[in-house]
Formats: C-alpha cells, sequence, structure tokens
C-alpha cells in the first residue's frame, strides 16, 4: 500500500471515531477532536479546528509531522490541542490514537479536581485502578504553552504516581477535561464513552452511599485481566 493510501484510510478513521463523539453525547457544538498517529510513516491526523461535525469531510482531516507540523499547507488548521496529543505520542509509545471532549460527567470531575477511583467493575473493565486528575497548570504554564503543558502535567502525573498508559487510557486534566487513548481511533473513543459513563456512576454512587470505598485489588484485578492481556478470555477472541 502506497504512503497516500495510508494517509487516506488514516483520515477515514480519524473521520469516522471524530463524529462518533457527537453521537455518543460526548461533544456539544466543536467540542473535542481525535487523532490518529502512525510512526513508521512519520504522520498524525487529526480534526480540523472549529469545524461542526456536521459540515466536516473525511477530506479535510489534516495531515502533520510527528512534531505536528501540517505538511500540506492548502490543508485547513489542526485543532488547536494538537500540540497535547504530539506531547502524550511522544510520551506514550504504545499508544496510537488519541481522543478529547468536554463531556459532561468527566468535566465535573476534572472541574472538581478530583481523581477517579474504581468503584465497581464497569470501571476495571477499562481502566486499571485509579483514573487520576491532574495539579492545575500554572499562570506561567498557561501563558508559556498551554496545550504544549497540558500535555506535559499528563506525562508528569502519569510518571510521578508510576502508572502505565496502556493500563489506565485515560486521564482528568485539572479545570480542563479529559483525554482518552487507544490502539485505534474507535478504541480511544469508546475509553472516553467508559470514562464519562463511570464518572456520571461515581458521582451517583457517593450520593447513594457517602462511605463507598473503592473495590478491593482482587476484583479489580479479575475484571481487567479477562479482558486484557495475556490470559483474557473475555469475547470471542
Amino acid at each position: 500500500m502506497s504512503r497516500e493510501q495510508i494517509i487516506e484510510e488514516m483520515k477515514q478513521r480519524v473521520f469516522a471515531a471524530n463524529l462518533e463523539l457527537p453521537q455518543y453525547g460526548l461533544v456539544k457544538l466543536t467540542w473535542g477532536n481525535v487523532s490518529e498517529i502512525n510512526r513508521e510513516l512519520g504522520v498524525i491526523v487529526i480534526k480540523p479546528s472549529g469545524v461542526k461535525y456536521e459540515n466536516m469531510q473525511p477530506e479535510q482531516m489534516v495531515v502533520t509531522d510527528l512534531a505536528g507540523k501540517v505538511l500540506d499547507t492548502d490543508s485547513m488548521n489542526p485543532s488547536s490541542d494538537l500540540p497535547t496529543h504530539v506531547v502524550l505520542y511522544q510520551a506514550f509509545d504504545s499508544i496510537t490514537s488519541i481522543v478529547h471532549t468536554h463531556s459532561t460527567n468527566s468535566v465535573m470531575w476534572a472541574q472538581a479536581g478530583r481523581d477517579l477511583p474504581a468503584y465497581g467493575t464497569t470501571h476495571a473493565d477499562a481502566f486499571y485502578g485509579t483514573v487520576p486528575c491532574t495539579r492545575q497548570l500554572t499562570e506561567a504554564e498557561v501563558c508559556e504553552a498551554y496545550e504544549i503543558n497540558t500535555g506535559q502535567v499528563i506525562v508528569e502525573t502519569f510518571k510521578e504516581r508510576k502508572i502505565q498508559a496502556e493500563e489506565v487510557p485515560g486521564v482528568l486534566v485539572y479545570g480542563h477535561g479529559p483525554f482518552t487513548w487507544g490502539a485505534s481511533p474507535m478504541k480511544a473513543v469508546e475509553n472516553s464513552l467508559i470514562l464519562d459513563e463511570i464518572c456520571l456512576m461515581a458521582k451517583e454512587n457517593e450520593q447513594i452511599n457517602p462511605k463507598i470505598t473503592a473495590i478491593p485489588q482482587y476484583l479489580l484485578d479479575k475484571h481487567y485481566f479477562r479482558k486484557h492481556g495475556a490470559a483474557a478470555y473475555y469475547g470471542q477472541g
């Protein structure tokens, strides 16, 4: 397959994944974006900035190099969150796609500045433990290079807490919102949907039982590893 054909297929996948966001109720207006990386080819494909989902076309997906430089001078402007995606791709070499939304329930937790505990097995099926919330960015970090430093604070959070990006495929950025990732655009969107659902469940759990605690490690292990890893047995293989 030629370079051009590979990029065209990436554009189609990124376009289709972006359309899933409003269909799943994860974005309103233009509040979201999906990207995909091909490290061998040296390209990233991402949604164009500020384009309404109902008007978007596959050919409008923007192609950049691995540093985020747009390769086609005639293309639209890439998502303003591209620098964040670039930082995450550079730091987490196991991921292939990234999703950012302002989905209501995930943003609630991000704005509250709270980690999301693993209160149940729905959480454990996709996230191996607590989904972290980053620290607040400083004024200097916001003013100097906001999107880059958003990526850096995510990476910092995972390094300091010794969290593996492939085991916890998402994060809450303090005061901002969620970023999720995965092995494909659709998988990254799926993780975004799951994250928003478990944020809602956790909020309601705490109202029903203010003394709720995280599920025990053995239950977390059981549910996560039956879907992930060499011994996984969920589904049809």
